[in-house]
């Protein structure tokens, strides 16, 4: 099988780590790639947002499979157009990518569908949406409803701080995706991210994680796109699983395929639980970046033939099979991260770590020259282990990334905290 993966994160090296790895890949290509990508299969310099070149690429490769990574190209109708063009497409339609692509169309979703969320206001006026604030009180979330690579929510804990989010999403801090604004009832608990794949009438659970999106120890400064994760998340416990199943993500698919919109892929599932009962904060229409890599760590070469059978509407003949294991991935990002950084910077050592099935270094943002890995991105590696329990997870990684020498990069000390 020819297989084409779109992307070039963390996320789809991982992707790629694992499908290679089922002896149904024959040829890998990742497009665009990256630095890391590059080293274990071939990459392609192509515009992944134009889905005529993406096509025309397929055709001239005889790719079988096309599997999408990240969000905007699903939301730029790439997956559309290769359907059209008679390729099998993992991700879902434009339409369904609304639940990514528009935090209203979500709560529209949730409000029919009767799933447990946030109260919320919806406001493409800047006065409206301040008058609600000062209504509401803090704290509150104030979210730029379109896409915004992650970082387009503000929790705010003040009125002063939720305003000054209204200001900068209106006045174009966050490009388009600020020209509407969703305002939410601040949620407490512990958050979990849950991942479902879906054929447009199969839900399969394939398994949770739980992020860490503060930039600094603690869960302390600026949400970024994510500074690590891990493998089960212990919070979801069969209890909260089935409940999140059956209330949240069951009643939401069943609404989008009376809509004439069934979603296909695989269903991020953002979730706020307290006292056992799981509440949606988010859902996102492709695989958490870095939760897949902690996820393809222990789901291995299986991971293609979910996804192939996802494509092909068979979920309800699959199943998920589990080792009784964990992983966790340690995100090492630019200094000044999430604010602005300088890009360019050497990274060495690289080459003298361990690449096996239970340590990888995943690359997010690299690139080559002269023979040498540089950083190109905010969030450049993704240093994941596998181990018997986390703590030894959380050991074997950070022990990797003690070995890296990038005196540019930082990383938290504390992943996996929650949970150890």
């Amino acid at each position: 099988m020819n297989i084409l993966i779109l992307g070039s994160g963390g996320r789809e090296h991982s992707l790629a780590w694992a499908i290679q790895q089922n002896p149904k890949c024959d040829r890998l290509i990742v497009a665009p790639g990256n630095a890391g990508i590059a080293q274990m299969c071939e990459t392609a310099d192509i515009n992944i947002l134009d889905g005529d070149a993406v096509a025309t690429f397929a055709e001239e490769n005889t790719i079988d499979f096309v599997i999408v990574g990240p969000e905007a190209p699903l939301a730029a109708g790439v997956a559309d157009r290769l359907r059209d063009a008679g390729l099998l497409v993992f991700g879902p339609s434009k339409a369904a990518a609304a639940l990514e692509a528009s935090k209203s169309f979500t709560k529209a979703i949730c409000d029919a569908a009767n799933a447990p969320t946030s109260a919320y206001g919806h406001f493409t006026d800047a006065d409206a949406a301040r008058a609600y604030i000062r209504a509401q009180g803090a704290p509150i979330v104030v979210k730029a409803d379109g896409l915004a690579a992650g970082k387009g929510v503000i929790v705010a804990v003040t009125e002063d701080e939720a305003l000054a989010a209204v200001d900068d999403m209106f006045d174009g801090s966050f490009g388009d995706a600020g020209a509407e604004v969703v305002i939410e009832e601040f949620m407490e608990g512990e958050e979990a991210s849950f991942f479902v794949l879906c054929d447009g009438k199969t839900v399969l659970p394939i398994g949770t994680a739980q992020d860490h999106k503060c930039v600094g120890d603690g869960d302390t400064g600026p949400n970024t796109g994510g500074m690590g994760a891990y493998s089960p998340a212990p919070v979801m416990t069969d209890a909260v699983t089935q409940k999140a199943l059956t209330e949240i993500v069951q009643p939401c698919m069943d609404e989008m395929t009376k809509r004439g919109t069934p979603f296909e892929g695989v269903l991020f599932v953002g979730l706020m639980i307290k006292d056992g009962q799981p509440r949606l904060v988010e859902y996102n229409v492709r695989f958490g970046d870095p939760e897949c890599q902690t996820l393809m760590m222990r789901m291995g070469g299986q991971v293609l033939d979910l996804l192939q059978a996802c494509a092909e509407h068979r979920l309800a003949d699959c199943k998920v099979h589990w080792a009784n294991d964990h992983a966790i991935t340690i995100v090492m990002a630019a200094n000044g991260y999430p604010g602005d950084y300088i890009k360019g910077s050497v990274i060495n050592n690289l080459d003298a770590l361990p690449e096996d099935s239970k340590n990888m270094v995943f690359h997010a943002g690299t690139g080559t020259k002269d023979g040498k890995i540089f950083a190109t991105g905010g969030r450049v590696l993704a240093v994941t282990a596998r181990g018997d329990n986390l703590s030894e997870a959380r050991d074997r990684a950070y022990a990797m990334t003690k070995e890296i020498d990038w005196p540019e990069g930082f990383y938290r000390s504390d992943i996996g905290w929650r949970a150890l």
